[in-house]
Parts: structure tokens; sequence; C-alpha cells
């Protein structure tokens, strides 16, 4: 019984890291604007595809009232980013490391990125959580496509519109970016979907998630 448990505490960790990694480094990430087939979107949208990917496996093996927890716990590793950045954006730099305006430059951006993501971040993860839960009482259950898909899909829209319109309003085209960022957001969603069915049918296979140390 304790090997399982530290094989459940590992595959739970795990997520969280995955979770918590993708949301802080895409905030980093977003202060790119990259184009794509003619499609504009920033280019931490990738990483933060992930962190939907995580939450529904974690609502699906280990519930909701642990999903909300981690939801909570990225806020606060968003928090201490935000700290770290400025940190070191104002330390001095050595006399002979000659990219400091080019590294202020881009990080100067971020902390208006970094609040834009948070009430994002917030607002999505908290619907896309009930969301998803809403959808497995629907299903009573069943169709794990569904609930993954229809929560991410509509999360990923309030999340879009309002990442966009507070990190770049006046600042871009706004409605380009949003739709780009959207049209990918969706498209990943759609191919995540045979990922968490893996992790989900790994995890119950192998009886992870359901033991306590």
């Amino acid at each position: 019984m304790k090997q399982e448990g530290r094989i459940n505490n590992f595959a739970l960790y795990f997520l969280i890291a995955a979770f918590s990694g993708s949301l802080v480094i895409a905030q980093v990430l977003a202060s790119k604007i990259v184009m794509w087939k003619g499609i504009v979107f920033p280019a931490g949208v990738i990483a933060y595809c992930i962190t939907f990917v995580a939450t529904d496996v974690i609502s699906e093996i280990w519930g909701k009232s642990v999903a909300k927890q981690v939801v909570w716990a990225g806020f606060g590793a968003v928090i201490v980013s935000l700290f770290l950045i400025q940190g070191a954006v104002l330390m001095p730099a050595a006399p002979f490391w000659g990219k400091d305006s080019a590294f202020s430059s881009i990080m100067v951006s971020t902390p208006r990125i970094i609040l834009a993501s948070l009430i994002a971040y917030l607002v999505s993860q908290t619907h896309d959580v009930w969301a998803f839960h809403f959808w497995k009482r629907v299903c009573k259950g069943k169709y794990l496509w569904v609930r993954n898909n229809f929560s991410t899909a509509i999360s990923q829209l309030i999340d879009t519109t309002l990442f966009i319109g507070i990190a770049f309003g006046g600042q871009v085209p706004i409605l380009s970016l949003i739709g780009g960022q959207l049209l990918i957001k969706l498209g990943i969603a759609l191919l995540d979907t045979p990922v968490v069915y893996l992790f989900v049918w790994v995890l119950r296979r192998n009886d992870l998630g359901f033991h306590e140390t």
C-alpha cells in the first residue's frame, strides 16, 4: 500500500507540476505575438492549453475539490512569478552584460499580461472545473470526450476574450488576436482529447489516483 500511495502521489504531483509550469511560462511567452498560416496569436497559447488537459484529468480522477485546489495553487504560482520577474528587472545588470535593455523591454510588459492572465485564468479555470462536473452529471459519468470538449471550449472563449482585452487592449487590433487565439485553442482542445483519454486510461488501468498513502 505504501508503494501504491507513492505512485498515486507521483501521478498527481506530475500533473500539478505540468499545470503550474505551463501556466507560469505561458505568461512570459505571451509577450511575443506570432503568426502561423495567417493566424495571429500570443506565443504562450500552446503552453496555456496544457493547463486545461491537466485540470480535466485531475477532475476526472481526483474530483472537483482537488481540481479547485490546483487552480488556486496555480494562481499563487503566477503571483510569485510576478514578484520574481519584477525583482530581476530591478536588479542592476553586470557591466559586461549588454542585454539589459532588451531584457527589460520584454519583461516590463509582463505585469499587464500577468494581470490579464490572473483575471482570465481564475474565471475560465473555475468555469472549466464547474462545467466539467456539470457535464459529468448530465452524462452520468460517461462520454469523457463530451465534458472535456464542452467545458474546455466555453472556458477557452471566456479566457481568450478576457485575456486579450485586458493584456493588449489599445495596443494592437484585439479582434484578430481573439479570433486567432480562439481558433488555435479550440484546435488544440480537439487534439488534446486523446491525450486526456490516455492519461485517464493509464491511471485507471493501473488503479492510480485512488489509493491513500
